[in-house]
């Protein structure tokens, strides 16, 4: 009952409170013309004071009263035009209107509020729920209580130290960086607080490894170095910022030193798996054609000696010299089976299909049972109607 006489009255107020100024006339300004007949009015009754003074001589006190009075009917003139323009118009239908509508907030607030509110919930205040039991209260209750004390006490450092990883649990990444700088400042620097400070740092850039996010990991690393936790986010940092080689040769030192059963192993084996092929496709070596265009010996040893760009053109020379080969000697199965692996090798699946079936159209059906043979184990396939592609 309380809430809604409360409700009420501050309804009420604040009706009254729009309506009142609605209900005041408003006041016609006053032009400057008006101003001006006032002066010129002045204006004779000092020339009449003055020539009966005898300040003044009767001709030049008729000729200035002339011209006063001259301009006096000119701005009365003016004056009198000023109030037609600016008298303001009243309408009552605007005035209704309005009315109707301040009427009308308040009684759809309380219609709404009826449906969807709840007046019968008791009161909440904040005090009475911050002293509630730890066990009893809310995670944003515990997180406002423990806000509150640190704001009373900023240098608790085992304060900040607690709340810094329910801020980074929470979605609250900058008040989290915030808060593990300040357990570093009171209680010192250590790896735990580096880890969580580069978490908080990569979190609040949006999951990208910053620079600064990048050193506090190295610190945790340094401080801690049995902890390989930092070394994860190193990888992935250096992934981010297309580090391959780096990621691979950091994630073969962590499988060494890491014991056997590790749950992490499976996944990180898999991580190796798929740098490992996504390094030898920037870069194919000619053992891994399988001497499918034949270089003799010599041509392998140049090979090993060459930088990628150099290896990666001759080993696309050779595959080009083998299909020249193949359309003056289509019979040649063996050669359609070489150029179907250089294709898969220098991840050219595309390729490899095509030249799938242009071997089908000159080879003779048991040598097209045998290439199919070899493009089943090579995981190619190909749907009708859809463009050629390797399968996953």
């Amino acid at each position: 009952m309380v809430f809604w006489i409360s409700a009420a009255l501050l309804t009420v107020i604040a009706t009254l409170v729009v309506l009142l100024p609605l209900t005041r006339r408003v006041k016609t300004s006053v032009s400057d013309n008006t101003y001006d007949v006032e002066v010129y009015r002045d204006q004779l009754r000092e020339l009449e004071a003055d020539e009966k003074r005898g300040i003044i001589d009767a001709a030049s006190s008729e000729q200035a009263r002339a011209e006063i009075s001259r301009r006096l009917l000119k701005s009365a003139a003016a004056a009198e035009a000023d109030k037609t323009v600016y008298r303001p118009q009243k309408s009552a239908t605007r005035e209704w209107l309005t009315l109707a509508t301040v009427l009308a907030i308040p009684l759809l607030s309380w219609s709404i509020y009826a449906k969807t509110g709840s007046p019968d919930l008791p009161a909440q205040p904040l005090a009475e729920r911050l002293s509630r039991p730890a066990d009893q209260a809310t995670p944003a209750e515990l997180i406002a209580r423990a806000e509150a004390h640190l704001t009373l006490n900023p240098d608790d450092g085992q304060g900040w130290e607690v709340l810094a990883p329910i801020y980074l649990r929470t979605g609250r990444p900058a008040d989290a960086v915030t808060a593990y700088r300040n357990a570093i400042r009171l209680n010192g620097d250590s790896g735990p607080r580096q880890m969580g400070l580069g978490e908080a740092l990569s979190a609040a850039a949006g999951g990208t490894m910053t620079p600064e996010a990048e050193a506090s990991f190295n610190r945790a690393l340094t401080l801690n170095p049995g902890d390989m936790r930092p070394q994860f986010f190193i990888i992935n940092g250096w992934m981010q910022q297309g580090k391959l080689v780096e990621s691979r040769d950091l994630i073969r030192k962590l499988l060494v030193d890491a014991p056997s059963d590790v749950p992490w192993r499976d996944e990180a084996q898999a991580a190796l798996t798929r740098l490992d092929k996504e390094i030898a496709g920037d870069a194919p070596d000619v053992s891994d054609i399988d001497r499918a265009t034949g270089p003799d010996a010599s041509q392998v040893e140049a090979a090993a000696g060459m930088n990628v760009q150099d290896r990666a053109a001759m080993i696309e020379g050779m595959v080009s010299s083998l299909a020249e080969k193949l359309k003056q000697s289509p019979d040649d199965v063996e050669g359609w089976e070489k150029l179907v692996r250089s294709y898969v090798v220098l991840n050219r699946p595309n390729d490899a299909l095509e030249a799938l079936a242009n071997a089908r159209k000159v080879l003779s059906a048991d040598k097209v049972a045998r290439l199919d043979a070899v493009a089943d184990d090579l995981g190619l396939v190909e749907q009708p109607g859809d463009t050629p592609r390797e399968k996953k």
